[in-house]
């Protein structure tokens, strides 16, 4: 007797459309890591950096009124940052770059380091020198239809800037849920 049961049915890898697999919940560890990576693209650090940023915040911990606010400012101060959010880059890895072959001063003096924290009272520049150069014949223009943040004040003629108050959590509002970062290095 024969079995025609199977008799339509190709073998799996030979064109038969399989049965798709139910997806499965998205696991707690998942999530958190998924948020992590989001976070630490966003403003183009390795994770080293990162990770350093985040077991520093929640060493604070108790000590601050909120960690979630606390962790986003650290990485806005950062003079790479400051200088994207300022609009003299394109993207953060460039503002890197340019922070890296010394284009700017904070206070008068080069500074050719990313992660520098810039602090209330700072004045960011660009350097005489750099201003000159052709990828920034369009700056002016750029800068008159960039909008920056309330930390910063802008003078859009001298291409400089005063850091004049405390970058906030609610002002950045950056596309991920913060807790989840801090549960990825908790555990």
């Amino acid at each position: 007797m024969e079995n025609t049961q199977f008799k339509n049915v190709k073998p799996t890898g030979q064109g038969a459309p399989e049965k798709r697999k139910r997806k499965s919940a998205v696991s707690e560890y998942k999530k958190s890591l998924t948020e992590k990576q989001t976070l630490k693209n966003l403003y183009g650090l390795s994770e080293r950096q990162f990770k350093r940023y985040v077991l520093q915040t929640l060493e604070k911990m108790g000590r601050v009124e909120n960690v979630s606010n606390e962790l986003i400012s650290r990485l806005e101060k950062r003079l790479d940052n400051a200088v994207f959010r300022l609009g003299f880059s394109k993207s953060r890895s460039q503002s890197r770059q340019m922070v890296n072959h010394a284009y700017f001063l904070v206070n008068g003096k080069s500074v050719n380091i990313p992660s520098f924290q810039v602090k209330k009272g700072d004045v960011i520049a660009m350097k005489e020198t750099k201003k000159k150069k052709p990828m920034f014949k369009d700056l002016s223009e750029t800068l008159k239809k960039i909008e920056t943040p309330v930390w910063l004040n802008l003078n859009k003629e001298k291409f400089e800037s005063t850091v004049t108050g405390e970058p906030s959590l609610a002002e950045v509002n950056p596309p991920v849920e913060i807790s989840l970062v801090f549960e990825f290095y908790s555990r």
